[in-house]
């Protein structure tokens, strides 16, 4: 009899043992949770320790309470100067409302692919109506709390607080950079030869102005030259006038030798007269003296 009673005690003790192992549960300081019956919400959890729950008619669903990383795929967009960059983006968000996260999704990766899809639209209409300037400038600090501030309404019906989300990277197709580089290329190119240009107009002008203040210089001396020779032609032809007002007569002797020089110059020169001739008149005396001039003495 006392080893029925001792059995059925001790029975009755594993029952209860494995009642409060199955009523027990505890939550972490990184987890929320929600405890259900039959599928149906009965509390919220946040605080962490030791809970208990109703065995076999209530089970319990952890969430993170933790801030959690979302990295979207990279995105195509087509910015408002028509310019398409790949934007890579990652957000930050944390389970705020467990009860409407598990009324909206249930799960996390359902979550995570709805933010997906939530920073994608985010960033096409934000970005959509922004310049790539805009985009590189301090404005991109405003553009990403407008793109917060989307994703948060939609995130909202989900439960989600929307820590912050950012933009990683924005990159250039392919194709897009080889087209900016051509470009760059030719206006490179085109400013090469602008350059060139300007510095053979400039080479022109420089030339023309040095030939034309040669040419100038060159007047300028002939002319300085011509007015020397002017004035030394003056100066000889006023000493020979006065030279030959003093004596007239051999004024005319001096300009025959003249005439005789020059026209004897020439070695081969030969000249046919009259003896009689005016060219001779200064050899008629046979003595050498000049006409109009005492004869010298025998």
């Amino acid at each position: 009899m006392n080893s029925k009673l001792a059995g059925g005690f001790g029975v009755l003790l594993i029952i209860l043992a494995a009642v409060g192992y199955l009523s027990a549960f505890t939550v972490s300081e990184r987890e929320q949770a929600l405890v259900l019956q039959f599928g149906e919400f009965k509390r919220q959890v946040k605080e962490p320790g030791l809970h208990f729950k109703i065995p076999f008619v209530q089970n319990v669903v952890y969430y993170e309470d933790r801030i959690l990383d979302l990295d979207p795929p990279v995105e195509p967009v087509l910015l408002a100067d028509q310019k398409r960059l790949l934007i890579d983006t990652f957000a930050r968000y944390r389970i705020e409302d467990p009860l409407t996260f598990f009324q909206a999704v249930t799960f996390e990766t359902q979550a995570q692919q709805r933010l997906n899809n939530f920073v994608n639209a985010a960033l096409r209409s934000t970005l959509g109506n922004t310049t790539l300037v805009d985009l590189l400038s301090d404005k991109r600090v405003d553009l990403m709390q407008t793109i917060r501030s989307k994703v948060q309404e939609e995130a909202t019906d989900l439960g989600i607080q929307i820590i912050d989300v950012r933009i990683r990277r924005a990159d250039l197709p392919d194709e897009t950079s080889d087209s900016i580089y051509q470009r760059m290329q030719s206006e490179r190119e085109r400013e090469a030869a602008e350059f060139r240009a300007q510095g053979d107009e400039q080479a022109q002008q420089i030339r023309s102005r040095a030939d034309r203040e040669v040419t100038v210089i060159a007047a300028e001396a002939q002319r300085d030259a011509e007015i020397i020779r002017g004035e030394g032609d003056q100066t000889a032809i006023k000493i020979y006038a006065d030279a030959f007002n003093q004596d007239a007569d051999f004024y005319a002797f001096y300009r025959s030798l003249e005439a005789y020089r020059r026209a004897l110059a020439d070695d081969n020169t030969t000249l046919l007269l009259s003896p009689d001739s005016d060219f001779f008149k200064f050899f008629g005396s046979i003595d050498g003296g000049l006409p109009g001039l005492p004869k010298a003495d025998q």
